[in-house]
């Protein structure tokens, strides 16, 4: 342990550091606005793969440009973007897919079950987790009321925008209009947890029949449902935090299909380590077809990958000749 003694500096302090590590800028009003934009600190892991291995002064290799790294940088905001544009999809098929199944098979309100969850389940954080949003919800409408009561327009009026207020979420309409069940029907709840907890109430269930149930709604087995909300809960939230992505190595790794019934990379169906993006993209394409049919989400992924040519897929698990897979074939 030492103690901590780098000084903070200023934008032209860095682009004097930076081309004191080897680097070239040919742009200095570009650099200093991209500098203004994206700061230093969270350009630095883009900056990792242009830089002399384990090199203590962080040197960049002969000929690296600035422009090198914010083409880097560009093409990993590209794939976040890509990447969270099918995540929302097959967050809200999740979503659906669960209500569709539970609902009609255990009640509108089977979250309130106790007994359909496993014993090691935080039923109770669920549970409060959703009165929290409902109590919330009650509040805020409490204080636009006020707000509107205190207003200087007529009564009639007042009365018409306290009830348009009361009907902005499904939250507050539960808690303003029904007072048995005290908490809102699991249609609505499920919409209002973070697809974190989605994950964990998957996992959670007691049933196998159910989790079975609610995967095939999805085309897969439950156990790999399990193992892949798990992961995009994950990647959700790199992406969320505007966190590196293109060439992370996964610290948690999905499941991968066993006894492969579908189509599937055959690279991915042979041993390996495979914890890079392309296993997520994989899963991605795979769940953006089943449910969205007639996606373009594949051909946006190979638009994206042509416009940055230079970028190194290997470090992103990409294997050789991977768009001659069937399974990236694009549709005509």
């Amino acid at each position: 342990m030492r103690p901590f003694e780098k000084p903070a500096i200023e934008i032209p302090e860095q682009m004097a550091l930076l081309r004191q590590r080897g680097l070239t800028i040919q742009d200095e009003a570009k650099a200093h606005c991209f500098l203004e934009s994206v700061s230093f600190f969270r350009l630095t892991p883009y900056m990792r793969p242009f830089q002399v291995p384990d090199d203590a002064n962080h040197a960049f290799t002969t000929g690296t440009r600035l422009r090198d790294l914010t083409r880097l940088y560009d093409f990993d905001r590209r794939l976040r973007l890509l990447v969270m544009d099918a995540i929302e999809r097959i967050e809200v098929a999740a979503r659906a897919a669960t209500s569709n199944h539970m609902g009609p098979t255990h009640g509108a309100h089977w979250y309130l079950q106790r007994q359909l969850f496993q014993a090691n389940y935080r039923h109770q954080e669920l549970l409060d987790g959703i009165r929290s949003k409902q109590d919330k919800a009650r509040q805020d409408h409490q204080r636009e009321s006020q707000r509107i009561n205190a207003s200087q327009t007529t009564g009639a009026r007042k009365q018409h925008l306290v009830n348009l207020r009361a009907k902005e979420s499904y939250a507050r309409h539960y808690a303003l209009t029904y007072d048995t069940p005290d908490l809102m029907p699991a249609w609505a709840a499920m919409e209002e947890i973070t697809f974190g907890d989605l994950s964990h109430l998957f996992k959670g269930l007691a049933r196998d029949s159910d989790r079975k149930a609610i995967a095939r709604r999805l085309g897969l087995p439950g156990p790999l449902l399990q193992s892949w909300l798990h992961t995009l809960t994950t990647i959700r939230n790199i992406c969320a935090h505007h966190a590196r992505l293109w060439n992370r190595e996964l610290g948690i790794r999905p499941e991968l299909p066993r006894n492969v019934t579908f189509l599937w990379p055959h690279y991915l169906q042979q041993p390996g380590q495979h914890a890079r993006a392309f296993t997520v993209l994989s899963i991605l394409n795979l769940l953006m077809r089943r449910v969205s049919p007639h996606t373009s989400w594949d051909r946006r992924l190979h638009e994206l990958l042509a416009d940055f040519p230079e970028t190194n897929l290997r470090a992103m698990g990409f294997p050789p000749n991977w768009q001659h897979d069937p399974f990236w074939q694009l549709a005509n």
